[in-house]
């Protein structure tokens, strides 16, 4: 026992001597008082795994480290610096460099120099107040740098495409201590720019491009138009590279306008997508889709989805229209046939919609949408104090506003930001019932990362519903609200949650509270786990009460795919009833909010 653990102490001394070896710097550092100086200089020597091997080797050493030491020095404003390498008597010897930073110089009358004919006078002045050098600032050769960086980039922006700055003159005034630049920027000739010519043969038509670009014939160079075509064009998912940039001076046309050249890389022109779910109470679930892109040539998408489960079948096609009418406005245009089959009710039928979503921001959408929907219902109601079965015939007319946040970082896996959504669908049914209610419904969910690589998150979600002008049971049981499931609150299964009638068929509301807090650790790359707890309640009257609520507690595992997770949840009710089972297992693509 005893020679084991002698044999284990020697061998972390050895492991940690070996790193120490390897931590070597090639020289030390000594006479710089101020510590972030110091330590921005140690950071540039380089390492060395062993000591020198003689004193020609530790006084080259000595000599790199000091050169090494200039170059910061310079590059954080100390000009008047003295740097001494050396060498030490030790054995084996060590090299020094004795650093001693002197006074620290300053800007001073920064100025713009103009090479060829200068730009009109507002130019002149905005390139002068992007510089932002301040008088008497720490004379760093990165601010001068970025300072002249930003000068002819805003040139640039104001229509001289090809401006570009030609050597600068940087005046080290030992005697004042000071830095003097002098930027010197040839701006030549102001630019105007023509139409859209498409580079590459594809499938897409030159006139629906040309009508995307956001500048008129005969406008002044913008480069924030260049990239906001470039962003047009990536946003619509049909192409695997875009290029858009100006044509050069030798493209110009006799009016003296310049083309922007765009070259597009057509993605896949089909792609087949499958997909597979399972969970305890809904059984497995398969998904195909087959998705065409561009058939139309106006980087359109087209869709087509099937879908089998216990619980759903159906067919849906698609076509979505990116830019429709204007930009960033979306048209999309679906049909399905469905026939789903549950607890609450069995229906079947067919749906035509519109949906027109326009992005207002990055990351905020809003959404206007009209859709029909033909239907035979059988669900089940109450008759003298006992449930009956009853068929419904029905036309559906609905129309949506919605609106959308989403701050998140990642569709399928997110870690920090949150999402907010909310909508409003004014719906008209006829045929054997004739109703007219407002159903509205908002949810969100915020994500709270800890620790640097955010390996653990804090998600929470919160969802809420109402019908407006609804009745029970005149509402049709296919358009209540319904909880319960690997969607909503797990360890109850689908439709579970809320009134239901005495045969124990679930009744569904006119309202609708669910809340998720879950906490996700992610062990490995690959590897997570969480833990969670789910609350809902639906209620037949326009809030649910709190007698309505049913609480669901479990875990997980998460297996990162690249793209996203694979998670496995398995979730208790907590407020078990007759019918329910003692847990639910649930398995996904994707976290569960």
């Amino acid at each position: 026992m005893r020679k084991t653990t002698v044999l284990g102490l020697a061998a972390a001394i050895a492991a940690v001597a070996a790193q120490a070896k390897a931590d070597e710097p090639s020289a030390t550092i000594t006479g710089v008082e101020d510590r972030a100086l110091r330590e921005t200089i140690q950071r540039a020597l380089t390492q060395s795994d062993a000591p020198p091997a003689s004193r020609s080797e530790a006084r080259r050493r000595a000599r790199d480290a000091a050169n090494a030491a200039v170059a910061v020095l310079r590059a954080e404003g100390y000009y008047a610096y003295v740097v001494d390498p050396d060498v030490t008597e030790t054995d084996p010897p060590r090299g020094t460099v004795k650093v001693t930073p002197g006074q620290l110089f300053v800007i001073a009358d920064p100025r713009i120099d103009w090479s060829g004919a200068p730009p009109d006078e507002g130019v002149r002045e905005r390139a002068f107040s992007v510089l932002g050098l301040t008088e008497g600032a720490a004379g760093r050769a990165a601010e001068i740098l970025g300072a002249e960086g930003r000068a002819v980039a805003q040139v640039q922006k104001l229509g001289y495409a090809d401006a570009m700055a030609d050597p600068r003159e940087v005046i080290v005034d030992h005697a004042d201590h000071t830095v003097r630049p002098t930027f010197v920027i040839a701006a030549g000739d102001l630019v105007k720019v023509d139409g859209v010519e498409l580079s590459t043969k594809g499938r897409t038509r030159i006139e629906w491009l040309q009508r995307l670009a956001p500048w008129k014939e005969g406008d002044v160079y913008d480069p924030e138009d260049i990239a906001e075509l470039e962003r047009r064009l990536r946003d619509t998912g049909v192409y695997d590279t875009v290029s858009v940039a100006l044509a050069p001076k030798d493209k110009a046309t006799p009016e003296g306008l310049r083309p922007i050249q765009v070259t597009l890389a057509d993605r896949a022109s089909r792609t087949l997508e499958l997909g597979a779910g399972y969970s305890t109470s809904e059984g497995p679930g398969v998904d195909a889709k087959w998705i065409r892109y561009n058939r139309l040539r106006r980087a359109d998408t087209t869709t087509i989805t099937t879908r089998v489960a216990k619980l759903e079948k159906s067919l849906e096609g698609s076509v979505a229209l990116p830019h429709w009418g204007r930009p960033q406005q979306t048209l999309k245009l679906t049909s399905r046939v469905f026939a789903d089959t549950t607890d609450a009710y069995d229906e079947t039928g067919a749906t035509l919609s519109a949906d027109l979503t326009r992005r207002l921001q990055t990351t905020r959408y809003r959404t206007y949408g009209l859709s029909v929907d033909l239907s035979q219902t059988q669900e089940r109601t109450t008759a003298n104090g006992l449930p009956v079965g009853q068929r419904l015939n029905l036309a559906t007319f609905t129309a949506l506003g919605a609106y959308a946040w989403d701050y998140s970082d990642n569709i399928l896996d997110p870690r920090r930001g949150w999402r907010v959504e909310a909508r409003a669908e004014p719906t008209a049914i006829t045929g054997e019932t004739s109703l007219v209610y407002i159903r509205t419904q908002a949810q969100g969910s915020a994500y709270i990362p800890f620790g640097k690589e955010a390996d653990t998150v804090l998600a929470g979600r919160l969802k809420l519903g109402a019908m407006l002008g609804g009745t029970m049971p005149e509402v049709p049981a296919s358009r209540r609200f319904y909880s319960g499931g690997g969607g909503s609150v797990r360890g109850y299964s689908y439709q579970a949650i809320g009134p239901r009638l005495s045969d124990n068929t679930p009744q569904g509301g006119l309202s609708l509270f669910e809340g998720s807090i879950e906490l996700r650790h992610r062990f490995t790359q690959q590897w997570g786990g969480v833990v969670f707890i789910d609350a809902g309640a639906v209620g037949t009257e326009p809030t649910p009460n709190t007698r309505d609520f049913s609480v669901g507690a479990g875990f997980g595992v998460r297996y990162d795919l690249g793209f996203g997770p694979i998670r496995a949840d398995i979730a208790f009710p907590l407020e078990k009833r007759e019918g329910d089972a003692a847990f639910q297992i649930y398995l996904s693509i994707g976290q569960s909010f």
